[in-house]
């Protein structure tokens, strides 16, 4: 089995035939590794914009592809078309977040008829790493940065080749090489051929604002007294607010008042919910307070 790890480097344009911004895809970059990860092979291209004769300035600064570069490119199709060769069979391919698959997405929807770049099984490559700095003890309570985690792990990193696509590539490799263990990776990896893969990946978490929506538990609404344990009732209906639901309550017992919240986050194939439970303080010790 070969590891594949994909970077892309993509710049926002306004394409007139949608009437709106894209991210199209100017550089695909990436690494190949075999058993042990060492890297055997690498892919590197310069893609010429579908509809446009320009790159931005952000891009061009960042990435230090210029106008010319781009322009001397090849078509997003033959990219494609030369990096699924390149892959080969029997790969699992990463990227530093799950970013750069919706990049794809949106340039195979949008800019080609029918051509798919070929990733067969996929990791997330930054939540992985993420989930091995936690049992290192490192706190990473937000998605962390290719070059943050390099530098936390001790991997050297030429930061004067960052957000070059290849590059990019080879720093996740040592970053995976020093850090990979076998059953926690390959507890990660999605095979694309679940019907349920890119409909996950498309799918975007909301909040539930119907209190009738069929995914609440609305065992969930229930509280008890945190000083008695009592079962609170509620004082004043359960309403929308702020993405949940909040309501007043009441401990006959303790004669004490709570506001409570609740939210519920839909996610693919899951609910998240989030409680809170606060006591209202009488007004006139509200007022003596201030």
């Amino acid at each position: 089995m070969n590891y594949i790890i994909l970077d892309l480097e993509w710049d926002g344009a306004f394409y007139p035939k949608i009437g709106g911004f894209i991210n199209q895809i100017l550089q695909i970059g990436a690494v190949k590794l075999n058993d042990n990860f060492d890297i055997i092979d690498t892919f590197d291209t310069i893609i010429k914009s579908s509809f446009s004769k320009r790159v931005s300035k952000r891009f061009s600064e960042l990435t230090g592809i210029t106008k010319k570069e781009m322009l001397s490119g090849i078509p997003l199709s033959d990219a494609f078309i030369a990096y699924n060769a390149w892959v080969g069979d029997d790969a699992v391919t990463m990227t530093w977040s799950n970013s750069d698959i919706y990049t794809v997405f949106e340039n195979e929807k949008k800019l080609l008829d029918g051509i798919h770049l070929r990733i067969d099984k996929y990791i997330d490559l930054q939540k992985y790493i993420q989930g091995e700095m936690k049992l290192l003890g490192i706190e990473c309570n937000s998605q962390i940065s290719l070059l943050n985690a390099a530098n936390t792990l001790g991997i050297e990193v030429d930061k004067s080749t960052l957000h070059n696509a290849k590059a990019d590539s080879m720093v996740g490799a040592a970053i995976l090489k020093k850090h990979y263990n076998k059953d926690r990776f390959n507890a990660m990896v999605y095979d694309t051929s679940d019907p349920d893969f890119f409909a996950r990946f498309t799918f975007k978490p909301y909040y539930i604002t119907d209190i009738d929506d069929e995914n609440i538990d609305k065992s969930q609404f229930d509280f008890k007294c945190p000083v008695c344990g009592k079962t609170l009732l509620v004082r004043k209906n359960w309403h929308s607010r702020f993405g949940g639901f909040c309501a007043e309550m009441l401990c006959e017992h303790c004669e004490k008042t709570y506001s409570a919240s609740v939210k519920f986050r839909k996610m693919f194939d899951s609910v998240r919910v989030r409680r809170r439970l606060n006591e209202k303080k009488p007004k006139q010790e509200s007022e003596n307070s201030t």
